[in-house]
């Protein structure tokens, strides 16, 4: 179920152990080959598919568009807004969804920058509201398994823009994938220990603005992105996804 494209007579019979999925996306550039909108358009791919796989069993939130992107403001059309804004605007909505006796709260993220704040979304509200299941997803680590095996690129390819942001977008918008500005990545190292991407996490956290890890703006080799992998990528997240909501209703039942 689509929570904004039900009446509230509608809303008001749907089972409060439904879970409830909101997406936490960005707006911000993805080289020069993706749309600004990559990230929201990702994350409500998989929210979308899995409810048609799903329908009865899931209630779909309107996603959260912009999010914590302040690295990537040296690239034109990037938005914003500050980890507190962030924060209250994603506790504002899941406790307007609470308020209606819902409990169960899938936090789906499919932005990089949204990880930290995310993860400090969890454990305050989890703690605030002890009857309520809160369970965050960033999709990448969700599958990660399976996207290892099918990583051609190796380290450092399925950062921002790469090998598998590209692939989802040739699936979900080929009409907004430029493939004639493909290009690999531009990403300067710096120490070992604070190199990571998608699938391999870096040692220790380290601040840099995108700007300073690659000047085209791509971290990855979309090059090697394909609509083949694209498939393979939504089967398994979302194969993945309905498994939790699966485990959730057992729980509840």
């Amino acid at each position: 179920m689509i929570w904004d494209q039900l009446t509230t007579l509608e809303l008001s019979k749907v089972a409060r152990n439904i879970p409830v999925i909101l997406t936490m996306a960005a707006t911000e550039q993805h080289g020069k080959h993706l749309p600004l909108a990559t990230d929201r358009l990702i994350g409500e791919h998989f929210a979308n598919e899995l409810h048609k796989v799903i329908p009865s069993k899931v209630l779909v939130l309107p996603s959260i568009s912009i999010g914590c992107s302040s690295h990537h403001m040296d690239f034109s059309g990037t938005l914003t807004i500050s980890h507190d804004t962030f924060i209250r605007q994603v506790e504002d909505i899941v406790r307007s969804v609470m308020q209606h006796g819902f409990k169960n709260i899938i936090l789906l993220n499919s932005h990089g920058g949204n990880q930290a704040v995310g993860q400090v979304l969890v454990e305050k509200l989890g703690y605030e509201n002890p009857t309520t299941n809160i369970i965050m997803v960033n999709w990448w680590k969700l599958a990660s398994n399976a996207l290892f095996a099918l990583n051609e690129s190796g380290k450092g390819g399925v950062g921002h823009a790469g090998e598998f942001e590209t692939s989802l977008m040739l699936l979900i918008a080929p009409h907004l994938v430029h493939a004639d500005n493909i290009e690999k990545g531009k990403h300067t190292d710096t120490f070992s220990w604070s190199e990571g991407d998608m699938l391999r996490g870096a040692k220790v956290s380290y601040y840099r603005s995108t700007k300073e890890m690659t000047t085209n703006g791509v971290f990855g080799s979309p090059e090697y992105g394909s609509i083949e992998k694209g498939k393979h990528i939504s089967k398994w997240v979302v194969d993945d996804l309905k498994k939790i909501i699966d485990d959730i209703l057992v729980m509840e039942a």
